[in-house]
Formats: C-alpha cells, sequence, structure tokens
C-alpha cells in the first residue's frame, strides 16, 4: 500500500510506503461465502483510493483488501473538500477510482460525479442504509457525540448540548469550523434541528449561545477535537462517534455522551468515480468493504457501527435504540450548507 499524505492547507504532499501484511486466513476466507471478496482475488492490478479518513482507519481494511485480492492499492489522504476539487478537476482524465469518506450533506450535491453502483451485498445491507440513490453503497453509521473528559469533569453534568452553555464550560469545549471538518458541520447541522425542536431556524438562539461560550477557540482540523479532549486540553469536544470511542475503547479518561436533545446518525459513503481507469477493481473494492469479513473489522478493529444486518455494534457503545435519534431535512440540508455555515461564521466571529 502506498499513501499520499496532502496538507489541506498547502499543496505539498509527502509520500510514504508500506507493504500490507500477509494474513493465514485470506484464502479461506475468499471462498466462506458468496458475500465475500471472491471476485477480487481474481484481479490483479492497480486501485487509486481518495480518502479523508485517519490512516489508523485506512491501512486495516487496505491492507486485508491488497491481500485478499492481490490488487495495489495507493491511497491519496486529504480533506473531503480537497479531494473533492480533485476528482472535479480531473474529469477528463481520472487518476483516482474510489472515493472513500466524506459526510452526506457533503457529498449528496457531488453525486454526478461518481458511477452508478451496487455492491453484490445489498441484500444483507440494513432498510434504510440501502444504495437507492446508485453511486452512493453506505458502509458505517456515524452519530454525531459529545466526548467528555472524565477526569476534567468534576461535578458538570452534560447530557447534550443546552449543558454546553455552563459558564464553567467557556473556553474548554473543543470544536472544529464547520467550513473545514464534516463532522463539524454534522454538529451544526444537529444542534440546529435538536435544539430547534425540527425547526432549524429556530435553532439559531442556541449557536449564538453556543458560540460565545466558545470563547474564541475554533479548532482547524477533526482529530484535534478528540486528541484536545483525551489529552485534557478541553473538557468537552463535538465529535463524530468513531472518534472518540477509540478512546473509550482503549480505555482512555473518556466518555460519550448522546444527547438528550436528539442525535443524527447519517451513514458515510463509498463511492466509485466516474469514468475510473480501474473500473472492475474499484467495483472489487466496494464490495469488500461491505462485506461481512470487512464490516467485522470495522467493528472489532475501528470502533464504527456496520451498517450490515449481521454484525453487531461494538459492545462498549449503547445500542441504537436507546439513543433518541432525530432526522434532518436532507433536501434542505443540503441546499443551505453554504448559507449555515456562513452564518455560523459570523455568530463566531462576532464575540
Amino acid at each position: 500500500m502506498v499513501i499520499g499524505l496532502t496538507a489541506c492547507a498547502s499543496t505539498s504532499a509527502v509520500t510514504v510506503a508500506s507493504t500490507a501484511a500477509a494474513t493465514t486466513k485470506a484464502a479461506a476466507d475468499t471462498t466462506a461465502a458468496a458475500d465475500t471478496t471472491t471476485a477480487a482475488a481474481k484481479l490483479t492490478g492497480n486501485l487509486v483510493i481518495y480518502c479523508p479518513h485517519p490512516l489508523e482507519f485506512i491501512e486495516p481494511l487496505v491492507s486485508e483488501f491488497e491481500s485478499v485480492s492481490g490488487i495495489k492499492v495507493e491511497v491519496i489522504a486529504a480533506g473531503t473538500g480537497e479531494l473533492l476539487k480533485r476528482v472535479e478537476s480531473e474529469q477528463a482524465n481520472p487518476l483516482g477510482d474510489i472515493f472513500w469518506g466524506g459526510s452526506l450533506s457533503t457529498m449528496t450535491p457531488e453525486m454526478a460525479l461518481f458511477e452508478n453502483y451496487q455492491s453484490v451485498n445489498e441484500e444483507f445491507v440494513q432498510e434504510g442504509m440501502k444504495n437507492v440513490e446508485g453511486p452512493l453503497t453506505r458502509f458505517t453509521d456515524i452519530p454525531s457525540v459529545l466526548m467528555v473528559n472524565t477526569d476534567l469533569i468534576g461535578d458538570i453534568e452534560i447530557k447534550g448540548y443546552e449543558d454546553l452553555l455552563n459558564p464553567a464550560l467557556k473556553g474548554k469545549i473543543a470544536m472544529c469550523d464547520p467550513s473545514k471538518s464534516s463532522s463539524s458541520y454534522e454538529h451544526l447541522i444537529n444542534m440546529l434541528y435538536a435544539m430547534g425542536n425540527g425547526d432549524p431556524e429556530a435553532g439559531w438562539a442556541y449557536v449564538e449561545k453556543f458560540c460565545e461560550n466558545l470563547d474564541g477557540k475554533l479548532l482547524s482540523g477533526s482529530s484535534a477535537v478528540y486528541k484536545g479532549v483525551a489529552d485534557g486540553e478541553y473538557v468537552v469536544g463535538l465529535t463524530f462517534e468513531e472518534g472518540g470511542a477509540t478512546y473509550v475503547a482503549d480505555g482512555a479518561p473518556v466518555k460519550l455522551v448522546y444527547m438528550e436533545e436528539g442525535v443524527i446518525s447519517k451513514p458515510d459513503g463509498v463511492y466509485i468515480i466516474k469514468n475510473a481507469k480501474n473500473m472492475d477493481n474499484a467495483k472489487a473494492f466496494i464490495n469488500f468493504v461491505t462485506s461481512k469479513e470487512a464490516q467485522t473489522i470495522i467493528v472489532e478493529q475501528l470502533n464504527r457501527r456496520s451498517v450490515r444486518t449481521d454484525v453487531a455494534a461494538p459492545n462498549y457503545l449503547i445500542p441504537k435504540e436507546d439513543i433518541n435519534i432525530i432526522y434532518d431535512d436532507p433536501a434542505l440540508v443540503v441546499a443551505s450548507k453554504d448559507a449555515w455555515i456562513e452564518k455560523f461564521t459570523d455568530i463566531f466571529t462576532s464575540f
């Protein structure tokens, strides 16, 4: 596997090469069931993946795919926005094959950049997570959460968004700039709907109070949120479940809070870039990441919830049915993104 790291704030790139470890069970796994990657095992050649995920998330799955398929993978890692600009600029001559990641709110307006393809595993995918759009294969289910440092919280009670207005938390809340982070933008959507009781316009009154309690602090990257909370720099952070769940699984002094006012949980997607040069290999990758084998890795090693009906969530995460799940209006969210980010920025900079 070759990983290209592209800095979001510059045009420089650093390339790191690593060799995937062989697994003794690979041959057995590829013949185990119809929903695995038997087709991928017959393929050769290369695959180029554009991916905003952390490298620690990418590596186990890509290494396993290389092992069972024989396909050599190059990963270009950068922010969602930067990678989308690449795909758009390369339409006449695509240099990537797979786009892996990005929130639905960010990716939905860009569907024309991707091929229609439905994985061989659709029958195993949960209702509500199936690919009905054409290009969008859902591969994980990700709630927005609050991550709390249990060593720092003391007697402060945090059950939801309203508790983040506590004056004792002023300047101690980690949130990323929603114009730079999909997890932060999803939290903005979540708080607008949760604190507006389903009416996002009514939620802006809360956002104003929340921005005041940020005390001028807004982080530049998603990882800075959960790392800042885990390292004791902040008491609480707004993040995706996965970011905090990794620290919970590792025994760090943190806990996850699912906002009592309501939690929006959205899937993460994987897409084939239109007119990809390595089309068969791209389809094989889609089939792989939705297979039971890969989805089990996602749950057991990467602390995410599977989209499959036959792969349970990690036992240290609360069942989804125990979370107060709420929903947004996808069409309104997509249409409002630029305006909402601009309004948030105006509010934040006014303090």
